[in-house]
């Protein structure tokens, strides 16, 4: 009973660490964020169509981070949120494919390259963590996305009331099902180490590219 006790503790405790993950190391208090979600000046419409198209390259192709965690998932509850994420998630994709052709093309960048390069890496470094055999690692990562999805999710309602594309609602899982999920998973030390790094390498991975977006924004400007 007593040993029961503990593991709900720890889980508690992860599911707590997690929730302060996505506040701490989010995406939410990026200066960058904040100046795309409230953008409304003469450069607005080339941001947000910057911001669309790099969102769309890491997050709008198929396999993405959730559906390959859920493709190597074994069954079980872990696998049956996977599923309802993934469900969440291909709307989310197919809501960020319809803005990349709203907004019209790639606004025109110095350093083409180079963004594109980084782009690679990081899609690189989503699908590690989505394959990872260190048991939460993936998890990790996609309750890190879910809770971090909704300062993206500005990002894109603001082009789409720009360009007058429709906003669907949401249909990620909440903070309830996320905390549920983590109890269910972490049973150890280790467990939860490696559901820290994923969502710390997740998180990582978003505040970098809205440091990316952020030194286009500013390239351009300079020209």
């Amino acid at each position: 009973m007593a040993s029961n006790q503990a593991v709900d503790r720890n889980a508690r405790s992860a599911a707590d660490a997690q929730r302060a993950r996505v506040v701490d190391h989010g995406s939410a208090d990026h200066r960058h964020v904040a100046a795309l979600a409230s953008a409304t000046g003469p450069e607005a419409a080339r941001d947000l169509a910057d911001a669309v198209h790099l969102l769309c390259s890491l997050y709008g192709r198929h396999p993405g981070l959730v559906e390959l965690a859920l493709h190597h998932a074994p069954a079980g509850p872990v696998r049956d949120w996977l599923r309802d994420a993934s469900d969440g998630f291909e709307r989310e994709r197919l809501y960020l494919v319809r803005l990349t052709s709203a907004v019209g093309p790639l606004p025109s960048t110095p350093g083409s390259a180079e963004t594109e390069s980084i782009l690679s890496s990081q899609r690189h470094a989503i699908e590690t963590l989505a394959v990872s055999e260190r048991r939460g690692c993936a998890l990790g990562a996609t309750t890190a996305l879910v809770g971090d999805w909704a300062a993206v999710r500005k990002v894109l309602d603001r082009a789409a009331l720009r360009m007058g594309v429709e906003v669907p609602p949401s249909n990620l899982p909440d903070g309830a099902a996320v905390s549920r999920v983590i109890e269910v998973a972490v049973d150890g030390p280790a467990a939860e180490r490696a559901l820290g790094f994923g969502a710390e390498q997740l998180l990582l991975q978003n505040r970098g590219l809205f440091d990316l977006l952020e030194a286009r924004a500013s390239a351009r400007s300079d020209c």
